[in-house]
């Protein structure tokens, strides 16, 4: 749909300052699309004029805390259109609200706004340079569209703010050699076309350039790079790019071997030692499908033992590495919990329940842990929570109920257990042995 004709509207309205009709109009456009980019940007714009014309807010901060509150609610349930909603009635009254503000932006983005969610961080980092926060989401959503230079000044904007930052640190450091390797390809290829008359050699840049490459054009690109490496054997970002090419032709030994060499010479370089630590999952994995191949199952159950292992203490070093990042508390305490260390687990899940974006996940595994503990009230109680924020009955939804009809029937209430699986039963008669159960319990 084509609403260039209202943007020129509400454009014009601002140019004659008028304000409360621009902004009404940009409101009315959101809410037909929500990702309309210059929309949202407008409607910032617009409150802000409005706002400082009138010197307070129209609500004031008492009169905006009913959305505010409201927009809370339904982000916590996972309505992010609704809680998105909620906001921009609060922000109406509060339009420089720097909380408020970012959690927009980040309700945007679980709804898969972008470009709204980017005109948000845009805003946030003219009203608050400071918001790290907001001027990372921005940096990342102009990377995500291929905008380098944007994506490179939100960054510097970030380290301006916090110059320890690591997050920033790596962000700027990969997209400036990004820049710098389009404008050398650029260069490259434009220099080609001119001096090289050889068809191959054009074929092969261009071959370079696919998004989309085969197996024969990554083996090549290989032995370019390993041309390379052999005269800069020390060369950290030689040693990632072939480690790289290795694990896009799933050849997972190699590419560990390439990236712990260059973990070598980055030792504080917390995305690479990720990559390495992915790549020795991907090992380990790959030993233990050949040795269920082979019919070698003690060998796969002590391998899948030394998986558990591995990556409880990888996702243990990640998050003391980034105390604050809660989906690798939560990534953490569901390795915990296969491996029993169900305590540790339960402490992992606790912490990463104050994410709004993860609270119901990690409900359910808090759940569990309290349920493999016999603490039953505790596991209804974070099961029941967590269904809350299930959309219908959907598979997490089913599991939950399941779990919840097995509490009723260890604590000798079969009319609340059928009351649990008949709610499965209605939509998913397959489901486990919720048929046998329901004959049971009738």
């Amino acid at each position: 749909m084509d609403f260039s004709k209202q943007l020129n509207k509400a454009e014009e309205a601002m140019r004659r300052r008028n304000y409360d009709f621009a902004a009404d109009l940009y409101r009315q456009l959101i809410d037909i699309e929500p990702d309309l980019g210059p929309a949202r940007a407008g409607l910032r714009q617009a409150l802000r004029k409005r706002a400082e014309r009138k010197k307070r807010g129209l609500f004031g901060r008492a009169g905006g805390t009913v959305p505010l509150g409201r927009a809370k609610a339904m982000a916590k349930v996972k309505k992010f259109d609704s809680a998105a909603r909620a906001l921009e009635d609060y922000l109406a009254g509060n339009p420089l609200d720097e909380a408020a503000n970012l959690m927009l932006g980040q309700m945007l983005e679980a709804s898969g706004h972008d470009k709204s969610a980017f005109a948000v961080y845009a805003f946030l980092a003219e009203i608050a340079p400071g918001n790290v926060e907001g001027l990372k989401n921005a940096g990342a959503l102009a990377a995500r569209t291929g905008d380098v230079p944007a994506a490179l000044g939100f960054y510097e904007q970030a380290l301006a703010a916090d110059p320890r930052d690591q997050e920033a640190i790596k962000a700027r450091k990969n997209l400036s050699a990004e820049a710098a390797i389009t404008q050398s390809r650029l260069d490259e290829i434009s220099h080609s076309r001119e001096v090289v008359k050889d068809q191959v050699q054009v074929a092969r840049l261009e071959r370079n350039q696919r998004r989309h490459r085969t197996p024969e054009d990554i083996k090549e690109e290989i032995a370019v790079m390993e041309d390379r490496l052999a005269e800069a054997p020390s060369d950290p970002e030689l040693l990632v790019t072939v480690g790289r090419l290795y694990g896009d032709l799933r050849d997972w030994p190699a590419a560990l071997e390439f990236l712990e060499r260059a973990s070598e010479y980055r030792r504080d370089d917390f995305d690479l030692a990720c990559q390495v630590g992915d790549a020795r999952v991907k090992v380990l994995k790959k030993r233990i499908a050949k040795a269920d191949k082979g019919g070698r199952s003690e060998e796969a159950d002590r391998l899948e033992a030394e998986l558990v292992a591995l990556e409880i203490d990888e996702f243990q070093r990640r998050s003391e590495r980034r105390p604050g990042d809660m989906q690798l508390r939560l990534d953490l305490g569901k390795r915990l919990l296969k491996a029993g260390e169900v305590d540790a687990a339960l402490a992992a899940f606790q912490r990463a329940i104050g994410d709004v974006r993860l609270g119901d996940e990690a409900r359910f595994h808090m759940a569990g842990c309290f349920q493999k503990k016999g603490i039953l009230d505790l596991a209804r109680k974070e099961y029941s929570l967590a269904l809350d924020g299930c959309r219908g009955v959907d598979d997490r939804a089913k599991e939950i109920l399941y779990n919840l009809g097995l509490i009723s029937e260890a604590e000798g209430d079969p009319g609340g257990a059928r009351d649990a699986y008949i709610r499965i039963y209605e939509v998913d008669i397959g489901y486990r042995d919720v048929a046998d159960k329901m004959v049971q319990l009738s």
